[in-house]
């Protein structure tokens, strides 16, 4: 049994190796800092979002039905709320209010950030994922996926308006300048641009060589739109300054969700395949630092913008890898 398991250990390193020199020729660009136990069953993550003025990462642990407040300062987690099959969640520190969206309940879930208490619930559609806030209008946006619609609800959580997609609805941003809402239209191939004043899409995007665009990141100020598709693992560059797209490369098989880092302009991309890829912002371009197989499932991503640090919750080992970029990039 002991020369199996050294045998089985040998060929699990093997096929990681494998995968890492398909992933990419360029190691990460990232350095571990530390791996902290998660409470609950260990299952599958989703989103994450962090509220700077407290320092809290809440993250979703959707198949355990758990929402986890972490503090990145004690690296301890400080409380589980109850919120059935959570997918998709997006902190308001203005308002005290955490949004999630709970995809077994197909409701969105208004949370109480300094409590933890849940205020209200509200249908958001057959499968209710990623969300967004408009802070002009004070409205959160649901991407409902299968219902090809975006659901939005006033600070409250009360449903308010139904966007019609008319197509499979991927991941969803608020743009600060033009103070649109621009969301992923999966199975057309699109980014709908939404009018938060009217509820109405206004344009579509059409995103070239893009199958099932589903991740979508913003940097409102350089007006830049980074769009992951899972279906054929690009990730693609959009100027909003000229509507063009400007960059396209390869990224991790079924790449979901992008986090940016404000201070570096560096972009995160986790792919449901666990290779994780790293780029830059240089000028109006994107520069892929790095890309590498990091951990099975590894498809959620969290970034710091104040100390650069990279959270990857893991369903493999259950817990959560923090990391810290490497210098000279």
């Amino acid at each position: 049994m002991r020369r199996l398991g050294v045998v089985l250990v040998l060929a699990a390193v093997a096929a990681v190796v494998a995968v890492t020199s398909r992933a990419s020729s360029r190691p990460l660009p990232l350095k571990l800092v530390a791996n902290v136990p998660l409470p609950g069953p260990s299952n599958r993550f989703d989103y994450t979002s962090l509220d700077p003025t407290t320092g809290r990462l809440y993250i979703a642990h959707m198949n355990a039905g758990q929402l986890l407040v972490f503090d990145v300062h004690t690296r301890k987690v400080l409380q589980t709320i109850p919120v059935p099959g959570v997918h998709g969640v997006i902190v308001v520190p203005q308002l005290h209010r955490v949004y999630a969206s709970a995809t077994d309940a197909r409701e969105m879930f208004t949370i109480d950030s300094r409590t933890g208490r849940v205020l209200q619930q509200a249908p958001a559609g057959s499968y209710p994922d990623g969300l967004a806030y408009d802070p002009v209008e004070r409205h959160v946006f649901v991407s409902d996926e299968s219902g090809g619609v975006e659901a939005v609800f006033d600070a409250t959580g009360r449903r308010i308006a139904t966007v019609q997609l008319g197509g499979g609805a991927g991941n969803v941003q608020y743009d600060s300048v033009s103070g649109k809402v621009l969301a992923d239209v999966q199975t057309r191939g699109q980014v709908a641009v939404i009018d938060p004043r009217s509820n109405r899409v206004v344009r579509r995007i059409t995103v070239p060589g893009c199958n099932s665009p589903h991740g979508l990141l913003i940097d409102s100020p350089r007006r830049l739109v980074f769009v992951a598709c899972d279906g054929n693992a690009r990730l693609l560059t959009l100027d909003l300054k000229s509507m063009t797209f400007t960059g396209n490369f390869g990224v991790g098989d079924t790449p979901d969700v992008l986090a940016f880092d404000t201070g570096s302009k560096r972009l995160y991309v986790s792919a449901e395949s666990g290779v994780v890829a790293v780029a830059v912002e240089r000028g109006r371009k994107l520069v892929k630092l790095g890309q590498a197989f990091l951990a099975s499932n590894a498809h959620t991503v969290a970034v710091d913008p104040s100390t650069h640090l990279v959270y990857f919750p893991l369903e493999g080992g259950h817990q959560l890898r923090i990391m810290k970029p490497t210098t000279g990039s």
